[in-house]
């Protein structure tokens, strides 16, 4: 049995790989913004064990982790929690600009720093997802593909630094999954959503398990998951 840190616990991606993973008989360590949602986490997932920490403020994260108990060794962190914010490059505030990098991109790395004792101690793996954006940056798109394109800068500096410690990184691109942030981005573009031609966050999750169970003679460095035909 395993140990897992998981951002985004609370619905899509992150809730189904909690429940894959709770099937399974692993511990999880399930990130909450605040008490309330932690409450509400570890009564969804008996057995789990919540942090609190809001990534929207990621210059706090220390304070708040510091206060309480950590994981001695960790099999895995999954970076799943994310945010969105369409808008041209001539109309987005700054404010859009600083919520998307700092939940999508500095929260995520300050997270790593803060629990990479425990994730070397198990020689475990960091996965991060992140999106289609985080290839290929489209219009409206600029500042959550910026965060996205750090995302992926971020893993590969990781794997490198930490390749000797034992530590495997990978980096999942979903392209558009069928999620409550996906329904968030089809208001935001004026469209009509129907879930059924995007991918199931179940195929996500599997891509996920598949990198974390590879026998380690091996690493899964980057998947890319497309909507099928």
């Amino acid at each position: 049995m395993g140990a897992h840190l998981i951002t985004g616990a609370g619905s899509g991606i992150g809730a189904v790989v909690a429940e894959r993973l709770a099937e399974r008989g692993e511990q999880l360590w399930l990130l909450a913004r605040d008490a309330k949602r932690g409450a509400e986490l570890r009564a969804r997932f008996p057995g789990s064990r919540t942090l609190v920490g809001n990534l929207a403020d990621p210059a706090k994260l220390s304070w708040a982790l510091g206060q309480q108990e950590l994981p001695i060794e960790l099999d895995s962190i999954l970076h799943i929690a994310g945010v969105v914010q369409l808008g041209e490059i001539g109309d987005l505030p700054v404010k859009g600009w600083q919520e998307q990098l700092n939940v999508n991109l500095v929260a995520p790395a300050e997270l790593t720093r803060l629990l990479l004792p425990s994730i070397r101690q198990a020689r475990g793996h960091v996965l991060f997802v992140n999106s289609g954006a985080g290839l290929r940056a489209d219009a409206t798109w600029g500042a959550y593909a910026a965060s996205k394109f750090g995302l992926r800068a971020l893993a590969d500096a990781l794997r490198a630094e930490e390749h000797g410690h034992g530590v495997r990184v990978t980096s999942v691109y979903p392209g558009r999954t069928a999620t409550a942030m996906q329904v968030k981005v089809h208001q935001q573009e004026g469209k009509e959503y129907d879930p059924s031609r995007w991918i199931a966050p179940e195929s996500v999750v599997t891509a996920i398990l598949t990198a974390l169970d590879l026998p380690r003679d091996a690493e899964i460095t980057e998947i890319t998951v497309r909507p099928g035909g």
